[in-house]
């Protein structure tokens, strides 16, 4: 077992082991991949107040997002094609955080479909949701939820249509992959994933194949696909989401504070302050720049969350410190998940909740629930430098 010390550790045991495909799949953003990059560099501008001489003992990250209780405030992120970054990935992230307290976030474009994972596991996950026009499949999508006692839904709303990510195009990313002679050479090449492939019947989208009107096998998916998302998307379409799941509702893809505030009315009881990772419109602020304003924004009234850009336990203490109830990781546990499987997950939350365990104390903090903007030091232009 090579020793692991940070999320970049699993980085790099990440890249030698997973397809060139899916490696840049979750490694990249759209166009230029400025928004990408920022979502973690503009986390360094802001510092931590270190105080000395306080009590550190009998420490606790011990919180709750929507009511439910989590170890820590931190979620794993709905990542699409997480069983193909490793064989069965999303029961095996499913169960890692199961173990470790945190929630799990299943992808509707998940290779393990809901009922996979609902299988696997014991307790409760969340559900992430695209909007789609097909009323009859989004019913039955959230029934299907429901009957797997999902304890959430996360309706994502900034996906009516696809960011140009240069890499996929050029990669021809698919689930199943598709056999060229250069990903059959890369495939090659990554032994371990490749055996794992072979030994699991989940290499489609199964939330998808047999449950969309029209699409019995994988390759019917790309007219579906290319079909389904609903450009026509607005807040009274949601509200109509709203009245499809009775259960907890997060609203994730907030980036503007009016955005922020039809989230609110339309009863959400949360919001995730999330640019897609970089990968949507690129040359958008920073989700750790965009928190500030939404925070102001909806004044206490719904739980903020936030997404995108998370590597580290101090970006999540910054993230907390400015006044979010939560956070997501998703490329950090990806990067585990390929790395070394479950284990590996279990690895990237054990890195996450060691960095903001000892970041809190060594901020003189005992309870990460007590934690505010007292610890952090902003620049003064952090989030209004822009008219």
């Amino acid at each position: 077992m090579p020793v692991i010390t940070n999320i970049q550790d699993l980085h790099r045991i990440y890249r030698r082991r997973v397809p060139r495909m899916f490696y840049d799949y979750a490694e990249s953003g759209s166009w230029t991949e400025q928004t990408f990059r920022a979502n973690s560099s503009d986390f360094n501008d802001i510092l931590l107040r270190q105080r000395v001489a306080v009590n550190m003992a009998d420490r606790s990250t011990a919180s709750q997002m929507i009511g439910q209780d989590v170890a820590m405030p931190v979620a794993l992120a709905p990542v699409g094609l997480t069983g193909m970054q490793c064989a069965d990935g999303e029961i095996k992230a499913a169960r890692a955080a199961e173990k470790f307290g945190v929630p799990y976030t299943l992808s509707t474009m998940s290779i393990c479909s809901i009922e996979d994972v609902a299988e696997h596991t014991e307790k409760p996950f969340w559900l992430q949701v695209y909007t789609l026009k097909d009323d009859d499949f989004m019913q039955r999508l959230f029934d299907r939820a429901k009957a797997a006692k999902c304890s959430a839904a996360v309706i994502t709303v900034d996906l009516q249509m696809l960011g140009q990510r240069h890499k996929d195009i050029k990669n021809g990313l698919s689930a199943p992959p598709k056999l060229t002679v250069r990903s059959i050479a890369n495939m090659a090449t990554k032994v371990q994933w490749g055996l794992g492939m072979l030994g699991t019947k989940r290499r489609f989208f199964g939330n998808i194949v047999g449950h969309a009107h029209g699409v019995s096998s994988p390759s019917d998916l790309t007219s579906w696909t290319n079909e389904a998302f609903d450009a026509s998307l607005d807040w009274d379409r949601i509200r109509q989401f709203r009245r499809m799941w009775d259960g907890p509702l997060i609203i994730k893809g907030i980036i503007d504070p009016r955005d922020a505030l039809e989230a609110l009315n339309v009863g959400a009881d949360a919001i995730v302050v999330s640019n897609h990772g970089g990968r949507q419109l690129d040359g958008a602020l920073s989700s750790i720049r965009a928190l500030p304003a939404i925070m102001d924004a909806v004044g206490g009234k719904i739980e903020v969350h936030l997404d995108s850009g998370i590597r580290s336990g101090q970006d999540v203490l910054k993230a907390l410190a400015m006044g979010a109830t939560g956070t997501y990781i998703g490329r950090a546990y990806i990067y585990g998940l390929g790395a070394m499987g479950e284990a590996g997950v279990t690895r990237a939350l054990d890195v996450i909740h060691k960095e903001l365990d000892v970041s809190m104390a060594f901020c003189g903090h005992r309870d990460i629930r007590g934690v505010d903007r007292d610890i952090l030091m902003i620049p003064k232009d952090f989030s209004d430098r822009w008219q």
